[in-house]
């Protein structure tokens, strides 16, 4: 594993600043993967190391593209899961054994910056330099868990591609509904839920 510092700096140059955020992924990335034994996540030394590792964020922030940075898991390669629970959490798992720790930030860790440095007004730069120091069970909370990851959720899986029967869109990784003995995408089955609506326009004569 880099140090500290240097990962700190592939951090702000894959997310575009450094911030108290990216300390914290940072961190609790570098626990993680000291907790299971692996040394080189991103597999650059060891290549057998490079699918080894699964990552469920719990938030779309700073953090997340941190912790990313220093396993290597990305969304792309189905190596990183986001659950939308707005946590400063993360749970690593270890695919050959299937350990699995989930770490979380303390609330207790922001007043702790404010006491290690009471003379910086500033909360973020304030938070930034006590998380590069704090000891990691002053700023995480740590739990062994167990994780049912299903054989669509592992990276290189290969599923069936299925055209919805309504929009006629692919579907992949079987992530299609069946209804009435219809195979139907997430926003065709349930409309009300999708993220977007679409816009009538009407056609010009």
């Amino acid at each position: 594993m880099k140090p500290l510092e240097e990962l700190l700096q592939e951090a702000e140059a894959a997310h575009g600043h450094l911030c108290a955020g990216q300390v914290l992924g940072v961190r609790m990335a570098m626990l993680g993967c000291e907790r299971l034994g692996i040394e080189d996540p991103r597999g650059l030394e060891s290549p057998k190391d490079r699918k080894r590792l699964v990552t469920f964020v719990e938030i779309d922030r700073c953090a997340t593209d941190a912790i990313g940075v220093v396993t290597g898991c990305r969304l792309g390669k189905r190596a990183l899961k986001f659950r939308d629970w707005g946590k400063m959490a993360a749970t690593f798992i270890d695919l050959p054994s299937g350990r699995a720790i989930r770490i979380a930030a303390r609330e207790s860790s922001k007043a702790r910056a404010k006491e290690l440095y009471p003379h910086i007004e500033q909360k973020n730069q304030q938070q930034m330099l006590a998380y590069r120091e704090m000891p990691d069970a002053d700023l995480f909370a740590e739990e062994w868990v167990t994780v049912d990851l299903a054989a669509r959720e592992f990276p290189g899986y290969k599923g069936e591609r299925i055209a919805c029967a309504v929009c006629g869109e692919g579907i992949n990784y079987d992530r299609h509904v069946l209804r009435d003995g219809q195979a139907l995408c997430h926003g065709c089955a349930f409309p009300a839920e999708r993220y977007y609506q679409p816009v009538c326009i009407q056609q010009p004569r």
